[in-house]
């Protein structure tokens, strides 16, 4: 299985061979939003969360998201934030969508800084 940790940067085409694993025009994706990881790639949202609480963080600080390769990177549909792992009552996130928007400037802001 193709997954990628990103500590740095990586460039959209890695991204995009990185989809073509899975979902093609999609990749899914978890990000730390303590430490600013991203892990991309997987057929399910697990799949990178394992790898993050693995290497330490902690499930509080870790969301998921999916970004689609196709769109213009600025815009609103380029990320979704939506995903399984998001469900979690006790932080006030009840859906998969993530709810509180000051988590999902986070998310977007770490995203951008690390897919060039």
């Amino acid at each position: 299985m193709n997954i990628q940790i990103v500590t740095d940067e990586i460039s959209t085409d890695e991204v995009k061979e990185i989809a073509k694993e899975f979902y093609k025009t999609m990749i899914k994706g978890v990000v730390d939003i303590e430490q600013e990881i991203i892990v991309l790639g997987g057929e399910y949202h697990m799949d990178a969360n394992v790898i993050l609480l693995e290497k330490g963080s902690k499930q509080k600080d870790i969301w998921g998201f999916n970004i689609n390769i196709d769109k213009p990177t600025d815009s609103d549909e380029w990320i979704e934030y939506i995903s399984l792992i998001n469900i979690r009552p006790l932080q006030n996130n009840k859906s998969m969508e993530i709810q509180d928007e000051n988590i999902r400037y986070k998310v977007k802001d770490i995203i951008k800084k690390k897919i060039k």
